[in-house]
């Protein structure tokens, strides 16, 4: 029977599933770019770059959303309330505290971001601090310490890492169509398999990019599932979380500081519009980093 406990571990394992199933990707690109255009170097160099590129974000992620949030830092002297309530969820959590910071928009919602549960921030909008009862505030809050309990950063960094080499050897490739690159063809005497790779290759060029940024999407949904279930599990009170979504979700005013780079931090996406009542198409799933909030809300009261 299926209960939060095997729920957030199922999502877990799917979680790496899907990035081991990313790493074999990442092999087979590269190993049909590496034979079309004879360059068995392009992959290490690719992903060299990535993780150099990986490197900043993961170190300086928090730093940077917290400045484009414009959000202030709070302790115990100036948002006590706040304070004690993260304070006893990372107790009941065994994690340490993070930094908490107040971002003055009147739209609902949090995130959290930080490199290790030791280097974390959880940012609340003054938004949901006025639209949320306690228990409910408590599952929200509780959801972005399972993000940094679980280390939902560094699986992202990863995965925007694996994008990141994808659309670098793809771009090379191009690159080297463009500007008449020898093809493996030429440097062998099977002119037919050197075709076949050529073609395959060119196909990856334009597809490839896409696969890698659906697989990237699809980790970040896992995430947010095992997210919810391990906040259910930490404050024994499913409702509240679920209360919660309703209530971010309903009737969302825009978030004023808010953009592509950082939306899918999030506990719901401010750029995934309000919740209609109505289905979302399996096409459209796809192509979004939180699951639709009827689903979620529906798992928690379940």
């Amino acid at each position: 029977m299926s209960n939060l406990y095997t729920y957030s571990a199922v999502n877990k394992r799917k979680t790496w599933f899907l990035m081991t199933g990313f790493f074999f990707f990442i092999i087979i690109v590269g190993y049909v770019f590496a034979e079309a255009m004879n360059a068995p170097e392009i992959l290490p160099i690719a992903v060299v770059l990535s993780i150099v590129m990986a490197f900043v974000s993961y170190w300086y992620s928090d730093k940077i959303v917290l400045s484009m949030s414009k959000a202030k830092e709070v302790d115990k002297d100036n948002g006590r309330e706040l304070y004690r309530l993260v304070e006893n969820l990372c107790i009941a959590a065994g994690l340490p505290l993070p930094k908490i910071y107040i971002i003055e928009d009147a739209s609902p919602n949090a995130f959290a971001t930080g490199r290790d549960p030791e280097h974390a921030v959880i940012a609340v909008t003054s938004g949901i601090l006025g639209k949320l009862e306690k228990a409910e505030l408590e599952g929200v809050i509780a959801h972005e310490l399972s993000h940094i309990g679980n280390r939902d950063i560094l699986i992202s960094t990863i995965a925007t890492v694996l994008v990141g080499i994808v659309v670098l050897l793809a771009d090379w490739f191009r690159h080297w169509s463009i500007f008449g690159g020898r093809s493996r063809s030429n440097d062998n005497n099977n002119g037919q398999i050197g075709l076949i790779i050529t073609i395959v290759a060119v196909v990856l060029a334009i597809l490839a990019p896409v696969f890698a940024q659906l697989l990237n999407m699809a980790v970040s949904r896992k995430r947010e599932f095992a997210a919810d279930a391990d906040a259910a599990l930490l404050t024994r009170h499913p409702e509240g979380l679920a209360r919660a979504l309703e209530k971010i979700s309903y009737n969302q005013p825009s978030l004023k500081t808010v953009n592509r780079a950082t939306a899918h931090m999030f506990i719901v996406s401010p750029l995934q519009g309000k919740k209609t009542g109505g289905s979302v198409s399996w096409f459209a799933k796809l192509w979004m980093t939180h699951p639709p909030v009827e689903e979620r809300i529906a798992k928690l009261r379940g």
